[in-house]
């Protein structure tokens, strides 16, 4: 392998789920080639929605990246009204090797044009939201559409890392870093609709409903202004 780095760009943002990059970066830094970068507006501290703040690495310059990758979030529909940061996506979108996202972090992706025609993968309760900007929803851990690479919500994002590692440097890779950080969750249903008990579905759909209003309301605005 080359000296030259793999240079991955974490869109990070106030209000981002951190699991969703956390996860994902665990993973994806133990490539050799690996150089991780945390990427935002300003160099000031980023607060995640669990309270938690992570430091900016760079801000949205001119360097170009070989991967990114969005986390969601319930704020991701505030940046799909940011301009500056659209911006940034898509010029990396342009030319990245891997355009990739996890959660609702797809919604960027998608208000920033780089779905339409893809199929993607998103948290169960916002991807039907996806078809308004030209992206198929699929109902997948992870789903790979050319050099699309989506993940659905929150936990999907290690799953998401391991897969990159696959595409890029082989199952064997892949199997010697899952054992390395000992992953092997033990399947339980009940994490998607289709197997959770019709009770904590509906307890989850409420909860849900009540946060959704004003962030459709902003999805479908952009919605709007693409087509």
């Amino acid at each position: 392998m080359s000296d030259t780095k793999f240079k991955i760009a974490f869109l990070i943002y106030p209000g981002m789920t951190q699991l969703d990059f956390t996860g994902p970066a665990e993973v994806l830094r133990r490539m050799p080639d690996a150089e991780v970068t945390l990427v935002w507006k300003t160099m000031d501290p980023v607060e995640a929605d669990c309270g938690i703040s992570f430091v900016p690495h760079a801000t949205l310059d001119e360097t170009l990246y070989d991967m990114i990758c969005v986390p969601g979030g319930y704020s991701c529909s505030d940046l799909m009204e940011d301009e500056e940061v659209l911006s940034w996506v898509r010029r990396q979108g342009e030319q990245a090797e891997y355009v990739t996202s996890v959660c609702t972090g797809s919604l960027i992706l998608a208000a920033a044009g780089l779905l339409k025609g893809y199929k993607a993968g998103c948290h169960w309760a916002w991807g039907e939201h996806l078809s308004k900007f030209g992206a198929e929803f699929a109902k997948e851990r992870v789903v790979i559409d050319r050099n699309r690479i989506t993940a659905g919500g929150v936990t999907a994002g290690i799953d998401f890392g391991f897969r990159v590692l696959r595409e890029r440097l082989g199952p064997d890779f892949e199997a010697a870093i899952r054992l390395g950080i000992e992953y092997n969750p033990e399947a339980q249903p009940g994490g998607v609709p289709d197997t959770a008990r019709p009770e904590i579905l509906k307890r989850v759909e409420a909860v849900t409903k009540g946060k959704m209003l004003s962030r459709v309301e902003q999805i479908d605005r952009v919605a709007a202004g693409v087509a």
